[in-house]
């Protein structure tokens, strides 16, 4: 049981310095330096580099604390220290207790004989990562990401704290996570694992608990869940030993479904330890009754790979995860719950926590049960290389434990995945010439070997993937497209045209994307005006993927005019992530069943820069977040063009059969309509048809009428819209457009702000913005017809700030593509 805790304000300083000032706990060195005007905002300008000066030096944090004798009454005092970040020794009165080098581990120390009633006094000090880094990459080179700071395979400590290409290298460290004292007597319990057994509207649960009693002391465990509905279910038994395992039978079960597949309902399991009918001990889980897998079938493609979830094979969709922020003691629930909440609303069913951050905050996890979101869990370890020796085997196998434990009760959990891109960079970077047989070796013997059978003991009830990307392992084509999942960059940093997606046919794409960069407000929050042109001194350092900013006008120059100013260019640059990410979801989403899944690169960013982001630093949403809404919707409809024909499409990512009416329109730039038809669609569960195929080559003979003629297409069920789109003949630099006078009408309800809008022409991607107040719109990004009022909301809860309606008025403002160039 809890004791005390050690969270709070603690003092701390630099160790070759005399001031101590203010520490926080949980928290980190740079978010007490800040705080105390000990350093610049590290993210401003080019502030960076002097932050990783800062992390050349070592900290150390102290306190006092008061222990009352009945603490000390207690059988076990134990120590808990669940974040130290990184290289830290540890003293209680004096006396040095631990040294930690593992920032992912939970350490408990017993401290009985060595704390004294009244005044005691906790001292930590923490080495530079940095340094040792550096200094072990000297002793022996292992590879990592080319723009981390060189060494950080040889250290326990997240990866892309010391940079990666989209992120700077500004490792923070300290005292990150809770720091308590706690104590118990009799016994404990060490571990509760929840097996489900599911029939037919009934669910057996087998929980099995280890335990320690220290006095042999005849025990009891206790099992009560609660349903959602306030419905009790127990059973008591003695205890021989040192575990046992609990039943409850579940009648009626509330069934969790991802999102937007059903409902998300949670049980409170809470197990006990009594001896005598009082509680020794306890453990709570909030756990969903339902059956997650993957599933590895041979078939006419190769082999599928889908997430299976209570029986229904279902099309993952979401994005990857990197960390929130580089200052850790910035990261919290709020921001990530705000981030949750933007991947639910933008469709998502799916997050991919990538291997080069770090296991997650109890919370974030909380959220994703509680919001439907598959979680793809990778360990950590990315792009690199490692020496497989005793002492770092020790040290992960210690790690692993204590993640997997901590994590694996969640309904959200769909996936372990062994690491990210290591097979692929020994098959296809050419590691094994350049690292030797010994570090491949070792490759094989970590994930090929000890993790995948560390994780069976420790999880057998979730699937276990050895890589990512991977096939059949031991580097045997990891990146094939009919068998695994499958990691694709020729689109970005290959050059390659977005259409070139349409191509691909992979089980399950993992990774794939393209940059943009940030909105203007965001820019602004690290640049001055000078700043202000994307390949300055402070932009290029905001761009950590060498020639990104090149490529970002390289596919501008696809697909766009140049823009006239900066801040257009930032907003083309969203246009074309926004088109490509876009292009490739929907051809997947039409082959469903052969492609099961789709996770774009990337969810959110560490700090303000250009990336692959789709919401940005401040969460702010970029083009591409919009788009995701559109594409990641429940029933989509979608089409595929070549010359003049079109292929339009409705696929049905529900549980229940969709009928609808799918509409078009052949219109010119002005909005006449040319052409037009319907067709009746009844499409079943979880299924993607082709609706119709047209070609209007004889409508479109002229290279005047393909520059000037566009589709527009809708599926409407119950009268409601649904899902829809446009389809141009030409890029949109050849596109003919002429300005569309888009005209607004803003009111107001109790809760909401309403824009109604009209256009004189098409109008392709409408944006709409306020000049400071930060919204969240139900659509954005889209495009107009002339023939057609689009109406916009924006909740007045998701106002950064409050507004009148005078206030939204005047801060109001629209823009279309044919706005962006002169």
């Amino acid at each position: 049981m809890l004791l005390l805790t050690l969270n709070g304000t603690w003092k701390m300083k630099r160790t070759d310095e005399s001031e101590w000032i203010d520490g926080l706990v949980p928290g980190s060195v740079y978010n007490d330096l800040l705080q105390a005007g000990k350093m610049e905002d590290p993210f401003f300008r080019d502030n960076e580099y002097d932050a990783l000066e800062l992390s050349k030096f070592d900290y150390e944090y102290t306190r006092e604390f008061h222990v009352e004798q009945n603490v000390l009454d207690h059988d076990v005092v134990l120590l808990r220290c669940e974040g130290l970040d990184t290289l830290c020794e540890l003293f209680l009165n004096g006396t040095s207790v631990l040294k930690a080098d593992n920032m992912h581990r939970t350490y408990e120390i017993d401290i009985k004989s060595l704390i004294v009633p009244g005044q005691n006094v906790i001292h930590i000090v923490f080495q530079s990562a940095t340094l040792y880094a550096l200094e072990k990459e000297q002793e022996q080179h292992l590879s990592s990401c080319a723009d981390a700071v060189p060494g950080i395979s040889h250290i326990r400590k997240a990866h892309s704290m010391f940079g990666w290409d989209w992120g700077p290298q500004i490792p923070d460290t300290g005292i990150w996570r809770n720091i308590n004292i706690v104590g118990y007597d009799i016994g404990r319990i060490d571990d509760v694992y929840v097996t489900q057994h599911h029939s037919d509207n009934k669910v057996n649960l087998d929980i099995k608990v280890d335990l320690q009693n220290w006095n042999d002391a005849e025990l009891n465990l206790r099992a009560q869940l609660v349903s959602p509905d306030g419905k009790t279910y127990e059973q008591e038994i003695a205890v021989s030993g040192l575990g046992a395992t609990l039943q409850l039978e579940i009648d009626d079960p509330h069934i969790w479904w991802p999102h937007n597949y059903g409902s998300h309902p949670l049980y409170a399991l809470t197990v006990q330890l009594l001896r005598g009918g009082e509680s020794v001990d306890d453990r709570s889980l909030n756990i969903g009754l339902r059956t997650m897998t993957i599933r590895q079938d041979k078939d006419t493609w190769g082999e599928s790979f889908e997430f299976e979830v209570n029986g229904k094979k279902i099309f993952a969709m979401g994005a990857n995860y990197v960390p929130e922020d580089n200052v850790f003691g910035r990261i919290n629930y709020e921001r990530t719950l705000k981030l949750i909440k933007s991947c639910v609303e933008a469709n998502y069913n799916c997050i991919r926590v990538w291997g080069g951050g770090y296991y997650l905050d109890d919370y974030f996890y909380d959220l994703c049960d509680q919001y439907g979101l598959i979680v793809w869990q990778d360990h950590l370890y990315a792009c690199g290389n490692y020496d497989f020796n005793e002492a770092f085997k020790e040290s992960i196998r210690l790690e692993t434990i204590d993640n997997m434990k901590r994590i694996r009760h969640h309904a959200s959990l769909g996936l372990w995945s062994g690491n990210n891109e290591l097979e692929y960079a020994w098959a296809y970077w050419g590691w094994g010439e350049r690292y030797g047989e010994k570090l491949q070796n070792d490759y094989i013997k970590q994930f090929e070997e000890y993790l995948p059978e560390l994780s069976k003991s420790l999880d057998p009830n979730t699937f276990y993937w050895r890589s990512s990307p991977s096939s059949t392992g031991y580097f045997d084509d990891p990146n094939n497209e009919h068998i695994g999942d499958m990691h694709y960059w020729d689109v970005w940093h290959g050059r390659k045209p977005i259409t070139e997606f349409r191509t691909l046919y992979p089980r399950f794409m993992s990774e794939f994307g393209l940059q943009s960069f940030p909105s203007l407000k965001t820019v602004e929050s690290f640049t001055l005006p000078e700043d202000r042109n994307i390949f300055s001194y402070v932009m290029e350092s905001h761009q950590k993927n060498g020639t990104g900013n090149e490529k970002i006008l390289y596919y501008i120059s696809e697909y766009f005019k140049y823009p006239k100013n900066f801040d257009t260019l930032l907003f083309v640059s969203q246009l074309i992530q926004a088109e490509g990410m876009r292009v490739g979801i929907e051809h997947w989403r039409r082959n469903r069943g052969r492609c099961m899944g789709a996770i774009y690169w990337q969810l959110n960013d560490i700090w303000p820069v250009a990336s692959w982001s789709s919401l940005d630093y401040f969460g702010r949403w970029k083009a591409g977040h919009y788009s995701a809404k559109r594409f990641f919707a429940p029933v989509l409809a979608s089409a595929c063009e070549e010359g003049t024909a079109v292929a339009l499409h409705v696929t049905n990512e529900t549980l229940n059969q969709v009928e609808g009416q799918l509409s078009w329109r052949l219109m010119n730039h002005r909005s006449e309509i040319i052409q037009s038809g319907e067709r009746a669609v009844a499409i079943d569960d979880l299924s993607t048809q082709e609706v119709v195929s047209l070609d209007f080559a004889a409508e479109l003979n002229t290279k005047q009428k393909l520059r000037q003629s566009y589709l527009e297409f809708d599926f409407v069920v119950d009268g409601q819209s649904v899902s829809g789109g446009t389809v141009q003949f030409v890029k949109a630099k050849h596109f003919d457009y002429v300005n569309p006078n888009i005209t607004s009408r803003i009111s107001e309800t109790a809760d909401s702000f309403i824009v109604e809008l009209e256009s004189q022409a098409f109008a392709k991607f409408v944006e709409l913005d306020l000049q400071v107040a930060d919204a969240l719109w139900s659509d954005n990004i889209f495009d107009l017809s002339a023939s057609s009022v689009k109406t916009v909301s924006v909740k007045k809860e998701n106002l950064s700030e409050p507004l009148t309606l005078d206030a939204f008025k005047e801060q109001f403002t629209v823009r279309s593509l044919f706005d962006t160039y002169e």
